[in-house]
């Protein structure tokens, strides 16, 4: 995913460490703990050069909690010290063909649906820059992206000079918002306190009520339903339903227009526009939609045992592979990969290596288990026997890779 993050270490001791008690969403007290890990590493994209330094990484505990209220889920232990955003960080995933057409589709349709042609939009936690480039692909004017990690001598020359970058955060380096639409993609995830973030971002608005605002990020429902533990990483402090993100942004201001789920069902997109009266209302269609605490309580209670018997079962298929003399690898060096790994603890050794298509990556270390990350040719010499892929909607991808290194190997996805 693209894991972008708008959010300062110096952002974050303003607002203090997160209330170990209260929903950051809702503010209720009526919050439950339903699952613990410690030992993680604190960040999951930045480059590391050398393997010791990615074996001391620092780490993290985990202390998953569900609000009762609204159905937020969120790290009770998240300490925003750790965060280290930077240009060192490497989260873009705009070297896969499928994901490029992903967000080139996102961005047309976005233009065409909020009448975006020849307008200005701003986009916080930009990442890499690859969907405001898309955007303007699509006919936007002009473009702002905010982010610590921009690298603007990679976006192509046909779009650049459209663009402008803030290498930085929000709202500190850019506290106005006065654009046509505003586009948030894979940051909310990454921020504590996710209500007064979501004010501050309708306060920088202002009285612009016709701009778009256009949200992407995780859906926790799927990664509670499938024990997904590989979705579940300390850089993720807040994880939202479809509900629980309806009610933070009606809650905040806005009145939602749109919300669905894209990208094998593994992304929320909710799209929404500023209100006047404080707290959007709640029409009959988004009432069904939000109706939804009671069914994630109980995937949350089925979440624990879900991770360790998916965690069990991927240890158990790497030792196959190694009692029969065999060599595995992951591929994918992202948060999923490091939280993969992270989670076989002494069983880690057994996957050789990690595989990225991202260059950037090349000989460099996964943080905390200290893999190697490597190109796709370097596989003709490790001769895996099992190539594990990190998201299955790569799978086809993936395969065609492999086919044209001539690997004779089995192909999985978590």
């Amino acid at each position: 995913m693209n894991s972008n993050r708008p959010y300062s270490t110096e952002s974050a001791h303003d607002h203090g460490a997160q209330d170990h008690g209260a929903c950051p969403a809702c503010g209720s007290g009526a919050t439950r703990a339903f699952y613990r890990c410690g030992d993680v590493p604190v960040h999951s994209c930045l480059l590391v050069d050398d393997q010791q330094t990615a074996l001391e990484f620092p780490r993290g505990e985990l202390d998953l909690a569900l609000c009762t209220e609204c159905g937020f889920v969120f790290n009770r232990l998240f300490d925003p010290s750790h965060n280290a955003y930077s240009s060192d960080y490497e989260e873009t995933q705009g070297f896969s063909p499928l994901f490029r057409e992903f967000i080139a589709d996102l961005a047309a349709q976005w233009v065409q649906r909020y009448d975006l042609a020849g307008k200005r939009v701003v986009e916080i936690g930009c990442g890499k820059g690859e969907f405001l480039a898309e955007m303007v692909r699509a006919g936007v004017a002009s473009g702002v992206g905010v982010d610590p990690g921009v690298h603007p001598e990679r976006i192509d020359a046909d779009v650049a000079e459209k663009l402008t970058w803030v290498k930085g955060f929000f709202p500190e380096d850019y506290p106005e918002l006065d654009a046509d639409a505003v586009i948030c993609r894979h940051t909310l995830e990454h921020i504590a306190p996710v209500a007064e973030w979501m004010r501050t971002v309708r306060a920088a608005i202002g009285d612009r009520t016709d701009t778009a605002v256009l949200f992407e990020l995780p859906d926790v429902r799927r990664v509670l339903d499938e024990g997904a533990f590989w979705d579940v990483y300390y850089e993720h402090c807040s994880y939202f339903t479809t509900g629980s993100l309806a009610r933070l942004f009606r809650r905040t201001g806005f009145e939602i227009l749109r919300e669905w789920t894209a990208y094998d069902e593994q992304y929320l997109i909710i799209e929404a526009r500023p209100t006047t009266s404080g707290e959007g209302g709640l029409s009959p269609v988004f009432a069904l939609i939000e109706d939804d605490i009671a069914a994630v309580s109980e995937a949350a209670d089925r979440f624990a045992a879900a991770h360790a018997e998916m965690i069990g079962r991927w240890q158990t298929r790497l030792r196959e592979v190694a009692d029969a003399g065999g060599r595995s690898v992951i591929w994918g060096s992202g948060s999923k990969g490091v939280a993969f790994l992270a989670a076989l603890g002494d069983d880690a050794p057994l996957v050789d290596a990690a595989v990225d298509i991202n260059p950037f990556k090349h000989g460099r270390y996964m943080a905390g288990s200290g893999h190697r990350i490597v190109a796709p040719k370097e596989l003709t010499e490790i001769q895996p026997d099992l190539v594990i892929a990190m998201n299955p909607a790569y799978l086809d991808e993936i395969g065609h890779d492999l086919a044209g290194l001539d690997l004779q190997t089995t192909l999985e996805a978590v």
